[in-house]
């Protein structure tokens, strides 16, 4: 299995105090150091190219993230939550490509699955607007690269970040051949994802109350979306991985343990075998307690390896 990441996704830094902060990507590649991780064959994500990410982002959106660089040492707001450094341009350009170079991977039979451990997150960014701690549409643009150059005819996006993929959803609402499938405390933030919010049938909305534990969690994929996605029948999936469902996590008050997570991550590895010949790539989301962090990414990459 592939391992997609670059220390310039290090460098991205929201400022002292953000919860979206290097720290969290290396308590993911610590967690990920432990030898049973040894087998995963791991490379250097590549920066993505402007015309990738124009498949989701217009001009002005894409020369707003890539020519807005600061001094070292300073920092420019996008909006309340999100800012960029004298390094986010390059990072947010790796994340992006890291979904971009695991599709390919993938797509050519290299790896049955890829992992792509970077940051920026990217569920958040719509077509127009980085917002919620995101840049560029990092899951949106790897399934629409896995078209355009691949010919895959049907993507769908799984997300099970604790907050609504709203750009994800931006990026797809009116796209029939691209399915977003998610589960997401609500309310909470972005204040999107309604189960009425169906676009043109491809989007499916499972909100969640505070409080939803691994049973609940688990029975509304099992019951409602994963039948929806395999009758979708797509090619290619991929999946939003965030881990701030987890009981631990600050920002949100869902109750999911590691436990829960490698069940979704098996769950989806078995229906990808059965409709697009196992073919998988999770692309790293939210996730803010740095323990529960790591220990939840490790459950995930654990059950990517050995579905």
């Amino acid at each position: 299995m592939l391992l997609l990441t670059h220390p310039a996704c290090l460098k991205h830094d929201n400022g002292p105090g953000h919860p979206e902060c290097p720290d969290r990507l290396r308590a993911v590649l610590q967690a990920l150091e432990a030898q049973e991780f040894s087998t995963l064959v791991r490379a250097s994500a590549p920066e993505a190219t402007r015309e990738q990410l124009l498949r989701v982002h217009p001009a002005e959106h894409v020369d707003r993230i890539l020519l807005t660089r600061p001094a070292q040492g300073q920092r420019i707001h996008l909006d309340a939550d999100t800012s960029v450094n004298a390094y986010s341009a390059e990072a947010a350009l790796r994340a992006a490509g890291a979904g971009v170079e695991a599709v390919d991977s993938v797509i050519r039979g290299e790896f049955p699955r890829a992992f792509c451990a970077v940051r920026p997150p990217g569920h958040h960014a719509e077509p127009n607007t980085p917002m919620g701690f995101c840049l560029f549409a990092n899951a949106a643009i790897a399934a629409r690269h896995a078209q355009a150059v691949h010919g895959v005819a049907r993507v769908a996006v799984l997300d099970f970040d604790v907050h609504h993929g709203n750009g994800t959803q931006a990026a797809f609402w009116n796209e029939p051949s691209l399915m977003l499938a998610s589960s997401h405390q609500m309310p909470l933030y972005p204040g999107t994802g309604a189960a009425s919010e169906t676009g043109v049938g491809n989007i499916l909305n499972a909100p969640l109350d505070p409080g939803t534990d691994g049973v609940g969690f688990r029975r509304i994929w099992e019951r409602e979306i994963l039948p929806a996605v395999e009758a979708f029948a797509p090619g290619l999936i991929i999946i939003s991985a965030g881990f701030d469902a987890h009981r631990a996590d600050p920002l949100a008050n869902l109750r999911l343990v590691e436990g829960d997570f490698a069940w979704l991550t098996g769950a989806i590895c078995d229906l990808a075998g059965r409709v697009c010949g196992g073919r998988v790539v999770s692309m790293l989301e939210g996730g803010y307690d740095l323990p529960a962090l790591g220990r939840s990414t490790a459950a995930h990459v654990r059950a990517l390896m050995h579905a």
